[in-house]
């Protein structure tokens, strides 16, 4: 409320009592906001408090929730770090494996004569199941479908493409091809695949059984240049290894078609094999295929391939 002092002269009476009123409602406007203004204050630091309250609990929620995602992280394969690391600038090169007593890449023999598949036509499939030289049986076991990426770690891990790899392993009863008894004149599991524009193989094959001595495994030889330099495995760029995940060893080696791996498995470990025991950690990580699926449906997955 407004007083004007000048409007109201008549008396000297009247002008002090307007005088005192207006002093008087001054001061009680000046009270009313001083009132209002601490009132105000007091409420928005009641709301700050509740604010901040339910900033924390947020923050907790975020918290519990980023617990949970990175549980949840942490539950995958160690194959989607690798396809991580890869997709941003930093990758792994493989370390160099033997080929092992059962290659058949021309580097050693079977039955008294020079074993090399990487000649013979036919060789390069996806489908790696079923023989392809004397014989067209096929092999049984757990579905395993495999891609494999391959990067060259000095090109800051960029796909290579138009490389040729040759894949071979152990069928469920953890025989070679070409070498074990009984197996001799089957070319099971064994095959060539080229490289995409992503630097990408796939091969339909089953899951490799486990035998005496060895952690289950799968060989690969790299032939950068592709086909021209495949033809025996002195020339291959990269001789390694894959080495199969664990959880997926327990659930296949439970089924009956692997019931000859349940004695090997159990006696081996990473750390006791004669391949993987000197590598490292973040080596096996790279070496071991992330895998999904059922021992009824099959599994698949990706591995990335280094090539220094």
């Amino acid at each position: 409320m407004s007083h004007s002092h000048d409007s109201h002269d008549d008396s000297e009476t009247e002008r002090g009592l307007m005088h005192d009123l207006a002093v008087m409602d001054a001061r009680f406007l000046a009270r009313r906001r001083a009132l209002a203004f601490l009132a105000s204050a007091g409420t928005a630091t009641a709301l700050a408090a509740c604010g901040e309250g339910s900033g924390s609990s947020s923050s907790s929620s975020s918290t519990s929730s980023s617990s949970s995602s990175s549980s949840s992280s942490s539950s995958s394969s160690s194959s989607s770090s690798s396809s991580s690391s890869s997709s941003s600038g930093t990758c792994l090169a493989d370390p160099t494996e033997t080929n092992g007593p059962y290659p058949a890449d021309g580097t050693n023999t079977s039955s008294g004569a020079t074993s090399n598949v990487l000649t013979t036509s036919g060789v390069v499939r996806s489908d790696i199941r079923s023989s392809f030289i004397s014989s067209t049986s096929t092999t049984s076991g757990v579905l395993l479908t495999l891609k494999i990426r391959l990067v060259s770690v000095s090109g800051g891990c960029t796909p290579i493409v138009g490389a040729a790899i040759y894949l071979w392993h152990c069928n469920a009863a953890g025989l070679y091809s070409l070498y074990s008894s009984g197996a001799t004149t089957e070319s099971w599991l064994r095959g060539v695949q080229i490289t995409d524009a992503n630097g990408e193989v796939t091969f339909t094959t089953v899951y490799p059984g486990c035998y005496q001595g060895r952690y289950p495994h799968i060989h690969f030889e790299v032939f950068r240049s592709g086909l021209t330099t495949s033809s025996t495995g002195r020339t291959a760029s990269l001789i390694g290894q894959l080495c199969m995940p664990a959880a997926v060893n327990t659930a296949v080696y439970a089924t009956s078609a692997y019931a000859s791996s349940v004695n090997p498995y159990n006696s081996i470990t990473l750390s006791s094999d004669n391949i993987f025991g000197d590598n490292s950690s973040a080596q096996i990580a790279q070496q071991t295929p992330s895998l999904t699926g059922s021992t009824s449906a099959g599994y698949s997955g990706t591995v990335t391939v280094g090539l220094a």
